[in-house]
């Protein structure tokens, strides 16, 4: 895909799944839960062991079903490796100007996570084609105003403690898409092996953004 395609896939969808796992197991249940659920997106984090070989096999194994990405992607050295296995956009969450320069050379998407205005302008103007708002947990959830309002052009993806009760009002304020880990992809349930519980989330997570979006055309 190209980066635009996969801009418009993520956009589209609405939804980041960000998969951290204890183990390369759990992380493809994740990913193949979170697409039966109508989420074909998913964000491995370098935080689940041998990320960069779990990337490498949902490449070979999914990748024609499902839209993969590297999170947590701290330096250049990192994305370029994660980029080799196959992955198709990067995120990080904060700003590092050398991992935007590589991804924009090899003409590939990038999240790169910023909080305050300054550092949304430092990733925007550094050619982030997303920038990740991150921990937005510490926000009081936007309502007409934000980030998102201010930085229009600069299309945002909020990440860090968004859950059902507060995933449309972020849709509302104008977030291009949302990141959503635990709250999707529930630790306890990768543990137990109940993926028919991230399924569900999935559907849920789904039926929401679509119908925030529309809320707002009315």
């Amino acid at each position: 895909m190209t980066k635009q395609e996969v801009a418009d896939r993520i956009v589209e969808i609405g939804i980041v799944p960000v998969v951290r796992a204890s183990s390369p197991k759990q992380a493809a249940q994740a990913a193949a839960a979170v697409c039966a659920g109508g989420i074909p997106i998913v964000e491995i984090t370098m935080t689940v062991p041998g990320a960069i070989e779990v990337i490498a096999q949902l490449a070979t194994t999914a990748g024609s079903q499902v839209l993969i990405g590297a999170g947590t992607v701290l330096d250049a050295e990192t994305a370029q490796r994660c980029l080799d296995a196959g992955a198709q956009f990067l995120v990080s969450p904060g700003f590092d100007p050398d991992t935007v320069k590589l991804a924009n050379r090899l003409g590939k998407l990038i999240m790169a996570g910023a909080l305050t205005p300054t550092e949304v302008i430092a990733a925007w103007k550094a050619g982030s084609d997303f920038v990740k708002s991150f921990p937005v947990v510490r926000w009081a959830v936007p309502t007409t105003s934000g980030l998102e309002g201010a930085f229009a052009a600069s299309p945002m993806v909020p990440t860090g403690g968004i859950n059902l009760n507060t995933a449309a009002d972020f849709i509302r304020a104008g977030s291009a898409a949302l990141g959503i880990g635990g709250e999707l992809v529930s630790a306890s349930a990768l543990e137990s092996g109940n993926a028919s519980a991230i399924t569900q989330a999935a559907q849920s997570y789904v039926a929401i953004v679509r119908d925030a979006r529309r809320a707002t055309k009315t």
